[in-house]
């Protein structure tokens, strides 16, 4: 591979991966915010008001950060993805435009709002304001994942005289049926990094002993939230995209499964390790015939193999695809087993006082950001080695005039610059969990 396309591609994975940390977590926590402030209209409780507004602190918090992490990202399409930008920028550009004229405007409006504005707004007012923030989040998602499906599945473009793509139909860009997989399944994989986030700093208070009726408030309504929202992550969020990959993207599943022969009955691995060389996978753990039965719903079903496609269409990092995905789904199966038993715990009443639960929710904590990050690294690593499927290749696609030197120069400094952020970021929510739900205005009340 090219240096600088390495290094272009390198860049581009840091920058994305790190900003995602943020825009998740406030994607997740916006409709739990909705959810405490309807709890706190319908049951008259100051307290879910409080826990509302505690958790607007920690979503203003991450909201900035996104902010200031997703600006350099739309300058790199310019910078280090020149031919890409010219080449598809006539369709990508409308839906990044109005990610960023309609919905971030939205979201950031009312986010004000929420956070100075409730005296003035009273409590239904206040409540609006809520819902908006969510709206605008979760339109802001709608728009971004509409622009990478488009990517992986391209739909409603016309080619120029010039030999650019044009947007020949608007609607079929925003409807695209891989959109509205990948949008669920992203949104839930959102939800279930705020409900974590939520039911983890609720353990965390009430083995401190310290704001234990908001810490009841956050685990329960983190576990319940966490529970719908995993179940939906695999059933049908996360089948209804593996389906469709493996209609669209036949190549692409082989790879993630590292399946290298074809085979009728294909078994799905659960453990083992692609040994690319020799196109087998190693030491495996194994169940028969399940990947027929889950891709095609017919369990001798013939799924087909690497062995099928030439080799110059296989992604490019087979290994990496593969944990990528292992990952995502192992950890998925995990917050499923967590919630689970959580959820049994609350319904017997004995969570808020099983300490050895309220300490893997704590520790659960980082866990749905690794989900995340393997899941998108799926989706991307999986495209390989198009950066618009079947159309443009991702080798075709970066800043030529970008020299490798001139590329690492400005990933190092991100990796300054973002060190710094990162520092600030966790000290800002450490400040906040410890000064807890209870501010002097609150205690007036």
């Amino acid at each position: 591979m090219d240096s600088a396309l390495l290094v272009h591609r390198i860049h581009f994975a840091f920058t994305i991966t790190f900003h995602y940390l943020f825009p998740q977590l406030t994607m997740g926590l916006a409709p739990l915010i909705v959810v405490l402030k309807t709890l706190g209209l319908r049951r008259n409780d100051e307290t879910y008001h409080q826990a509302a507004r505690f958790w607007a602190k920690i979503f203003g918090i991450n909201f900035l950060l996104g902010v200031v992490t997703g600006i350099p990202m739309e300058f790199q399409f310019g910078t280090n993805w020149s031919h890409f930008s010219r080449y598809a920028g006539g369709v990508i550009g409308q839906t990044l435009a109005m990610e960023g004229m309609f919905a971030f405007f939205l979201e950031s409006a009312f986010l004000g709002l929420f956070l100075y504005g409730e005296k003035r707004l009273g409590p239904r007012g206040h409540w609006w304001s809520a819902v908006a923030v969510f709206l605008g989040s979760w339109l802001s998602g709608y728009f971004i994942i509409a622009t990478d499906a488009w990517m992986q599945h391209p739909v409603g473009y016309a080619k120029a005289a010039d030999g650019s793509l044009q947007l020949s139909s608007f609607w079929a860009l925003v409807m695209n049926p891989w959109a509205w997989w990948q949008y669920a399944h992203n949104m839930s994989g959102a939800v279930i990094t705020g409900a974590i986030v939520m039911a983890s700093v609720g353990a965390f208070y009430l083995l401190w002993g310290k704001f234990e009726a908001h810490g009841r408030i956050f685990v329960k309504v983190g576990v319940i939230a966490g529970l719908i929202f995993s179940v939906l992550q695999l059933f049908p969020t996360g089948d209804g995209q593996g389906r469709l990959i493996a209609v669209n993207q036949p190549v692409t599943l082989a790879a993630m499964e590292a399946l290298f022969v074809g085979q009728p009955g294909a078994p799905l691995v659960i453990l083992g390790q692609p040994n690319v060389d020799q196109r087998k996978i190693d030491n495996p753990l194994e169940v028969p015939d399940a990947l027929s039965f889950l891709t095609y719903r017919v369990w001798k079903a013939n799924v087909q193999g690497l062995d099928s496609f030439p080799p110059d269409l296989w992604p490019q990092n087979i290994a990496l695809l593969y944990y990528s995905y292992h990952i995502m789904v192992g950890l998925g199966t995990i917050f499923i087993a967590i919630m689970v038993v959580a959820a049994f715990l609350l319904w017997l009443g004995k969570l808020f006082s099983a300490r050895w639960m309220l300490w893997i929710l704590l520790l659960a904590l980082p866990f749905p950001y690794i989900a995340n990050t393997a899941g998108w690294m799926t989706a991307e690593l999986g495209r390989q080695p198009w950066l618009v499927y079947g159309l443009m290749r991702t080798a075709d696609g970066y800043s030529k005039m970008v020299s490798a030197g001139n590329g690492m120069f400005t990933l190092l400094g991100f990796l300054g610059m973002y060190t710094v952020l990162g520092i600030l970021f966790l000290f800002l929510v450490r400040r906040e969990i410890e000064h807890g739900p209870l501010t002097e205005l609150n205690s007036q009340h």
